[in-house]
């Protein structure tokens, strides 16, 4: 982060000093007391649980220079740093974000969609990376007050910014699109994530399009999602780039094939054909490398650089992350869970080598609101006539898809459980080397709990004597 005056911070949040000189300087904020460092800046936010306004003195004592203080608030006395007041803390948080970003005359590029932006966003930074120095959102840092922690990580060496905006309410994106401005955005697709409050995927992607107004920059969207591709969206901006498989589109692909992990497709565009590889799998990802191609293409950079910034692309921490205990093979995607991402997962389990069985472990989809049971059941169906041999089905919305699987096929060993733990009990005794294990749940379901287990089990020597006798016949 570069300096700023307290100054500034007053003129950013329309803030009043209450104590201080408003010459010092910060090179730091934090909303998080104790990570507070000296001449920091403290923002104190109000939750459901936590007020930060407790804990200013603790800022303090870690080296804060100044806090923010909510109107309003009971005010500290003798306090030992500088304090400026200000209507909300969290609105300051942003609106000092949406100072600072000004200050950086470069490209800022927004991702949205409703599955596939944290993916979309490493790829882009990944197809910049080879040319540019990118500032990209870290894990999923990504509403209203993830988007302005970001910002504050911009430096005078960056050259181009990757900011990931995740909205699940009606507004949010007007908000994000304030602080952000950005010049250049992407919508990788919609589908039924979030459906409980937006109510309908038309909703939906009308709030995502506030990501860029209508007059400003380059919107590049997935020109085979019908919603973003229809006549309504194409009047809400005025320059649209597309992209996708399936038709005439600014760059499209063909020829597309897996192997060791990697995926191969043939990109087509106006100006060039050419032999592109990405080090993942799944369709999906074909796609979240074609949006970044685009961009890439469209900031100026060379494709042999966008190819080689590509092959530097890693998938985050529980999304889609391909590894091997002891002959058994884990898709941890346990992050989030949306009907569209399962299908996507399922897809990336297909293309692994099948030695023994395909098995699929998902927990509850939430924020679906009364289509919950319906979307389950409809999705369970799916997976069914996808060639899996065992699904295993997590928490009460889950059983609707289990439930939807059976009606597809009636013979598909499909088993329920309440809980991770139980269904913990249940994999230890059925999985054997050769497998190919997808876990997915939402965020709210911890499914990242069953991953846990797995990593200490499978590798642990005294597990199964099924496993144990498999792994001698297959040897990882």
């Amino acid at each position: 982060m570069e300096q700023l005056t307290i100054s500034e911070i007053i003129e950013a949040t329309r803030g009043e000093l209450l104590s201080g000189n408003t010459d010092l300087t910060v090179d730091s904020i934090y909303i998080d007391s104790r990570k507070c460092t000296k001449n920091s800046l403290f923002i104190p936010l109000i939750g459901n649980n936590n007020d930060g306004h407790e804990f200013i003195e603790k800022a303090f004592e870690s080296g804060a220079l100044v806090s923010l203080v909510q109107k309003n608030h009971k005010i500290l006395e003798n306090t030992q740093g500088s304090l400026i007041a200000v209507e909300s803390t969290q609105k300051a948080l942003g609106d000092l974000a949406k100072y600072y970003r000004h200050k950086f005359k470069i490209p800022f590029i927004g991702v949205t969609g409703s599955v596939g932006k944290t993916t979309t966003k490493e790829m882009i930074a990944a197809a910049l990376s080879s040319s540019v120095n990118v500032l990209k959102t870290e894990s999923n840092y990504n509403g209203q007050i993830g988007l302005p922690l970001t910002l504050f990580n911009l430096n005078s060496k960056h050259q181009a910014a990757v900011v990931e905006m995740g909205v699940s309410e009606f507004g949010e994106m007007d908000r994000l699109s304030e602080i952000a401005d950005v010049d250049i955005a992407v919508i990788t697709n919609i589908g039924v994530s979030h459906i409980e409050n937006f109510k309908s995927t038309k909703n939906t992607c009308r709030e995502k399009i506030k990501i860029l107004p209508q007059h400003k920059g380059i919107l590049y969207l997935n020109g085979d999602s019908p919603i973003l591709s229809d006549s309504e969206i194409k009047s809400l901006h005025n320059n649209i780039v597309y992209f996708g498989m399936n038709g005439n589109y600014h760059y499209k692909c063909e020829d597309i094939y897996s192997d060791e992990n990697k995926t191969h497709f043939t990109l087509i565009t106006s100006k060039f054909k050419e032999p592109i590889t990405i080090p993942c799998l799944g369709i999906h990802n074909v796609y979240n490398a074609l949006a970044a191609i685009s961009i890439a293409d469209g900031m100026g950079i060379h494709i042999e650089d966008i190819k080689k910034g590509l092959m530097t692309f890693k998938n985050v921490e529980m999304r889609q992350q391909i590894f091997n205990l002891n002959g058994v093979t884990i898709i941890d995607d346990s992050y989030n869970a949306s009907p569209d991402s399962i299908k996507s997962s399922v897809g990336v389990l297909k293309t692994l080598p099948k030695l023994e069985k395909n098995i699929v472990v998902i927990a509850d989809m939430l924020e679906l609101g009364e289509k919950s049971q319906e979307i389950h059941f409809e999705t369970g169906r799916y997976i069914a006539i996808e060639g899996i041999d065992i699904i295993v089905t997590i928490g009460n919305e889950s059983k609707y898809l289990s439930d939807g699987a059976k009606s597809s096929n009636q013979y598909i060993n499909s088993v329920h459980f309440n809980s991770n733990s139980e269904a913990c009990k249940f994999l230890l005794e059925c999985i054997c080397a050769g497998d190919n294990v997808l876990i997915k749940g939402s965020r709210g379901m911890h499914t990242e709990e069953i991953v846990d287990f797995l990593k200490k089990t499978i590798k642990n020597p005294n597990t199964t004597n099924k496993t144990n006798e498999k792994n001698e016949s297959h040897p990882a």
